[in-house]
């Protein structure tokens, strides 16, 4: 499997750093930053980490409250791969 690059966007700042500060330690490489220009965010603020598996499973695992969108990281592209349910 190739490990890939991902961002994951939350709707609050919180959400954010709560989510880099639980994958800091793991072979992800959690870093905390701005969201890029490209994308939009309601805090402005995202966490860009690495994975290797199906980042739909994953992604339903660290489903939160907060979690907006996770795009996977292909040059100056960002592809939505993971939107948050809305109830």
């Amino acid at each position: 499997m190739m490990v890939l690059t991902y961002i994951a966007t939350f709707h609050t700042h919180f959400a954010a750093v709560s989510f880099a500060r639980l994958l800091k330690g793991t072979d992800m490489k959690p870093q905390f930053m701005p969201v890029p220009r490209k994308l939009s965010s309601s805090c402005g603020t995202c966490v860009r980490f690495i994975y290797e598996g199906d980042i739909m499973e994953y992604a339903k695992e660290m489903e939160q409250e907060d979690l907006d969108t996770v795009y996977l990281v292909e040059g100056d592209d960002y592809l939505p791969k993971y939107h948050a349910s809305v109830e």
